[in-house]
């Protein structure tokens, strides 16, 4: 390469940035680079974590579990180069040290505030993320120049010697070196029982919203005191609820008692939630560890290792599942054993010998954990955790609200008191199997389990269990219960359409809801052969090769484009591209997130530093030496 070396990044948000942190950690003084990043959206938060959203809405991790840059705890090749999480920047904020970080007026009284454990809005976090892209940019050496466009890629076409030519929407070209192609969650195409769903509200006059980031659905035509059926208990539907009550005036208050109440401002809808297991995610765990330090101890590095050297493919169902409830099922009596020995018979080295001598789902166990566990709500049952009503039946409505109900308030008690910390240990152990699995290459996995099972089931059970709501959104869902702005309907329940409005039935509980209106509460699953971004879509059907599979287990298709460990594009002919690179939730990489929590040795920066460790061999970037 000859010249300048020049890169695009389509796409400026937090994984871009991220990416960009990382490629400019192995330039020096003597590096001459041009890098273009293009989006419509702000750089650094993006449009998930832009500024301009509801002040109501909120991340679902703590201020101290968020960070955007590496430290000690990294495996990575490239530098580490340490900065504050976001609880020490809004530290650094406090002490007057950010005089460059202007914060609007609600969000300077929220980090007046804001304690290491509390949840910050999206518009805060959107602050970080912007200071992190200005000081990414700033740190940058004098001989990279760094140009951000405020526009869309519609086409990337290869040019002459081996380089690519972007259009823009708003007219112009920019000839590159190197493209890397860094999305978030994009709009796609609707999947044909969505369609459906639209072409029947229009035939029988109601209302119908899409899956979609429910920041940017239109909710405005919902009626006021009408009825809204709403599937998926999941963090899109907890922002649909905040948006639809707190977001038309409604307000929360304590009681003498210390109760919270919701106080209707009269321009709600009534809101009938369900979804496949009829129960909201589970709370962000808040307790701490007392106990033993966690470690894997059933999905093993050895483990692994011998998973990748069968010579069969890897199924996730049938080889990985059952290590992973087992994996579970340690994290939390490890932590029950040792963090509360006085509520247990024996010791942690003893109960782990009966752990090692049955499956995770024997029945022999559970009776082995009766005997050594007096307290119910100490003891963990995996299958009863992920689907709490399997094989219920319920006597009515009013049944299913007061299960629920029960439900949800035993959870926020096994989530968030100190008491039941085994909840953490579960949660860490949930986290250790992600990490575990990303050290499986993707061709080892067999077609299914790389297009169907890992990135939805697998991602579906995580997210249940360790990507819930803040406790507080919980304890709103409930007040909104009693206020009767809120009912619950159950799990598995279908939804059909015709004169009579939307009807919603379950095969566990009698009895149909009628409404006017539906909501399909979740975001829709990336598929970048679908999605309505012109270069992604051009990404999965000129340039590279994707996994697609049929399942009758879920309504539609999952379409990721492939890339190799180092984020390459994998081409039709099964060739990798030198020149085109990709990153985020439409990949066929195990799906990561955008940021990460602090000394986790996360996926996120590992993968990040992997494909910038690529880009920058392949634009013959300088990669300092560090003594």
């Amino acid at each position: 390469m000859t010249g300048r070396p020049r890169l695009l990044f389509v796409g400026a948000g937090p994984r871009a940035a991220m990416l960009l942190e990382r490629l400019l950690a192995r330039t020096d003084e003597s590096t001459q680079l041009d890098i273009d990043l293009v989006d419509p959206y702000p750089p650094g938060a993006g449009r998930i974590w832009r500024h301009a959203q509801s002040p109501l809405l909120k991340l679902n991790s703590m201020t101290r579990d968020v960070t955007v840059f590496t430290d000690d705890s990294c495996t990575i090749d490239g530098p580490v180069r340490p900065g504050p999480s976001l609880s020490e920047w809004l530290e650094q904020w406090r002490d007057g040290a950010l005089p460059d970080v202007v914060l609007d007026e609600l969000s300077a009284a929220e980090a007046e505030v804001l304690e290491p454990t509390g949840f910050p809005t999206r518009r805060l976090h959107s602050h970080y993320l912007d200071w992190f892209f200005r000081r990414t940019i700033a740190d940058a050496p004098a001989g990279v120049r760094i140009r951000l466009h405020t526009d869309t890629v519609t086409r990337v076409r290869p040019a002459t010697r081996g380089r690519h030519a972007a259009a823009l929407a708003g007219g112009g070209e920019i000839v590159v070196d190197a493209v890397v192609y860094c999305f978030g969650h994009t709009e796609r195409d609707l999947d044909p029982a969505s369609a459906a769903l639209v072409a029947a509200s229009t035939r029988f006059g109601l209302q119908y919203v899409p899956p979609a980031f429910t920041a940017d659905a239109d909710l405005s035509h919902l009626a006021e005191g009408g009825d809204v059926i709403v599937r998926g208990m999941g963090l899109a539907a907890v922002d649909l609820v905040v948006l639809l009550t707190q977001g038309r005036g409604g307000r929360f208050d304590r009681d003498a008692e210390g109760a919270l109440r919701y106080r209707a401002s009269g321009r709600e809808p009534r809101l009938h939630l369900g979804s496949r297991r009829g129960v909201p995610y589970r709370s962000k765990v808040t307790s701490s560890l007392q106990g033993d330090p966690p470690q894997r101890d059933v999905l093993t590095s050895t483990t692994v290792a011998a998973l990748v050297d069968a010579e069969d493919p890897i199924d996730f169902e049938r080889d990985v599942w059952p290590l992973i409830a087992g994996e579970l099922l340690h994290g939390h009596y490890r932590e029950l054993f040792t963090g509360h020995p006085g509520r247990v018979s024996g010791t942690w080295e003893q109960f782990r010998e009966v752990l090692g001598a049955h499956a995770w789902d024997d029945s022999a166990l559970h009776a082995a954990v009766a005997a050594v566990v007096p307290d119910p709500l100490d003891r963990f049952d995996v299958a009863a955790f992920d689907r709490p009503f399997a094989g219920v039946v319920f006597t009515d409505a009013d049944d299913v609200q007061r299960r629920v109900r029960v439900h949800i308030t035993e959870d926020l008690q096994l989530r968030t008191t100190q008491e039941r910390s085994p909840a953490q240990g579960v949660f860490i152990a949930a986290l250790l199997s992600f990490m575990a699995l990303a050290e499986i290459p993707k061709e080892k996995w067999n077609a299914r389990s790389r297009a169907h099972t890992l990135p939805v089931r697998w991602h579906t059970f995580f997210s249940y269990l360790a990507s819930g709501p803040p406790p507080h959104r919980l304890e709103e869902l409930l007040a909104l219960a009693d206020a009767g702005v809120v009912r619950f309907i159950g799990p598995d329940i279908a939804v059909s359409a015709g004169p009579g409005g939307f009807v919603a039935t379950g095969p566990q509980a009698a009895g149909a809801t009628v409404a006017g209106a539906l909501v399909d509460a979740w975001l829709p699953a990336a598929d970048a052969a679908i999605s309505t971004d012109p270069a992604l879509r051009e990404l999965a059907t000129v340039h590279g090769s994707g996994l697609r599979i049929a399942d009758a287990d879920y309504d539609g298709l999952l379409g990721r484009v492939r890339v190799t460990d180092e984020g390459r594009v994998v081409r039709q002919d099964d060739s990798a591209h030198d020149a085109l690179f990709a990153v985020g939730p439409f990949t066929s990489q195990t799906e990561a997130g955008a940021f990460t929590r602090p000394r986790a040795d996360s996926l996120s920066l590992r993968q990040n530093d992997r494909v910038a460790g690529a880009v920058a061999a392949h634009l013959g970037v300088v990669v300092p030496v560090v003594w």
